[in-house]
């Protein structure tokens, strides 16, 4: 799909359209002044012999060539999926009590730890892979390492705690990402981060103001609301409801210009990182056409001067 970077240059087009009304306008009237001749002879002495139709064919195509030139001021471009080299991405998972509701068979945490070890696997090997916990606050159990088996090992070892620390769980990743070196190329590597949860922030600071420094570091977090609204859990002998927190996991994702998905099985929990798996892995970039719209312009004005020449001996 075409689309224009600066499209206020649009308003280029807006001339060329005037004179092409001119132009029509031009030609109605010579055909009205025509009609008031009652000398036919003569007015055949006049008009060009044998053009007809074609003496419209150089103007149509010197107006082609004004409307491709101003249609590439606005620098047209098409949008083209690049992989992402140097790509961070940061895992962080909740292991808050609530994970061990068993509205997700076997249960939340399991579930999740299944589902997580089957996306490590499919990220390219290129892809630095980190891993942060969270409950009544953020640690980063792996940091960012192509190392796949360390990963997995840290997945596997997660334990359960009190409290949910939504935000602290972005800032301890954002702190992650900034530790990887830049070997060498300009700029930070591209990075993401992955959060998965299933319950309402308890602890640390504000999803709010995690969004805001993902968003100023651009860093895009796409977020996994896990888990179905009839979870129970028992902590201490009590029964307790542990519905998800949607609407807070969808607005990071917003905010940050990331994806927000809900899982409500493993195997939707599975599907889920699969698709995080391909958006995270390219990312769409502009590339700009100009130099195309220029050279079509190109060859609709060298036409308009060669059929010119051709027809008329002189330039339109």
């Amino acid at each position: 799909m075409i689309r224009f970077l600066q499209p206020w240059w649009l308003l280029a087009v807006l001339p060329v359209v005037v004179v092409a009304g001119f132009y029509v306008w031009r030609q109605f009237r010579k055909r009205q002044y025509a009609m008031k001749f009652t000398n036919v002879n003569l007015l055949r002495s006049l008009a060009p012999r044998g053009l007809g139709w074609r003496r419209h064919v150089s103007a149509a195509a010197m107006l082609l060539s004004l409307l491709v030139l101003a249609l590439g001021l606005a620098r047209p471009s098409i949008d083209k999926e690049e992989p992402l080299e140097r790509a961070t991405v940061m895992l962080a998972i909740d292991v808050s009590l609530s994970m061990e509701a068993d509205d997700v068979a076997p249960n939340r945490i399991e579930a999740a730890q299944e589902a997580a070890k089957a996306f490590v696997q499919e990220l390219p090997q290129t892809y630095n892979l980190g891993l942060v916990s969270f409950a009544k606050s953020a640690n980063v159990l792996v940091p960012p390492t192509k190392d796949r088996a360390a990963v997995i090992s840290g997945i596997d070892g997660l334990t359960l705690a009190e409290a949910t620390a939504t935000g602290e769980a972005v800032f301890t990743s954002l702190d992650a990402i900034r530790s990887v070196p830049a070997d060498g190329a300009d700029g930070a590597p591209p990075a993401r981060i992955v959060l998965l949860s299933d319950g309402y922030r308890t602890s640390g600071r504000s999803v709010e103001d995690a969004a805001s420094a993902a968003s100023a570091a651009n860093v895009p977090v796409s977020t996994i609301a896990f888990g179905t609204d009839s979870g129970i859990v028992d902590i201490r002998g009590v029964l307790q409801r542990v519905p998800v927190d949607r609407l807070s996991l969808q607005q990071l994702a917003e905010k940050t210009k990331g994806y927000f998905y809900e899982a409500a099985s493993v195997s939707e929990l599975k599907q889920v990182y699969e698709d995080m798996g391909s958006s995270i892995g390219h990312r769409v970039q502009p590339r700009e056409i100009t130099q195309w719209y220029a050279g079509a312009a190109l060859l609709f004005g060298l036409a308009a001067a060669g059929l010119s020449m051709l027809w008329t001996s002189r330039l339109p």
